[in-house]
């Protein structure tokens, strides 16, 4: 449900584009923060023995989050650089509409990263066909906590 709101709390276009710049910047910090966590630990997996002695399916489903992940750090990180390079350039509208974008991809970049991660670590631990599941069901869990179920309410 949206809330209006009241005659003497309208906001100008200028304020709401000012706060959804901000709101925006807010929510990428939550998402940097968990994508440098996981960008950090995948970079140090390919220095320990066991990748050393991994098998060609687990260092290529290595690489593919390592690229993911460095794509949603790019697509999280982007829309700080356009606020920054075109501040004051009277842009907002330009920025929230390209930073929503970047924004939605970096998470799918994530969710990409995030199951070929789990995928590699069950993979690992619990063998190929527990690990199938789980990737299966990691990428489920994001594509509808994520996608679906918000794009559902937007359809309302």
């Amino acid at each position: 449900m949206v809330t209006k709101p009241l005659d003497g709390d309208a906001e100008s276009r200028d304020e709401q584009l000012a706060r959804n710049v901000s709101e925006l910047l807010q929510e990428l910090r939550v998402a940097q923060t968990g994508v440098q966590f996981l960008f950090g630990f995948l970079l140090s997996v390919a220095f320990t023995e066991h990748y050393a002695r991994a098998s060609g399916f687990e260092q290529v489903v290595h690489l593919v989050a390592v690229v993911f992940a460095t794509a949603s750090v790019a697509l999280f990180t982007a829309p700080a650089a356009w606020h920054r390079l075109l501040f004051r350039r009277g842009r907002r509208p330009e920025i929230v509409a390209v930073a929503n974008r970047l924004t939605v991809a970096g998470l799918a970049s994530l969710a990409v990263a995030m199951t070929a991660t789990v995928l590699l670590l069950f993979k690992v631990v619990a063998g190929t066909a527990v690990a199938s599941v789980a990737a299966v069901v990691v990428a489920a869990l994001f594509a509808v906590l994520w996608f679906v179920l918000p794009l559902r309410v937007r359809a309302d």
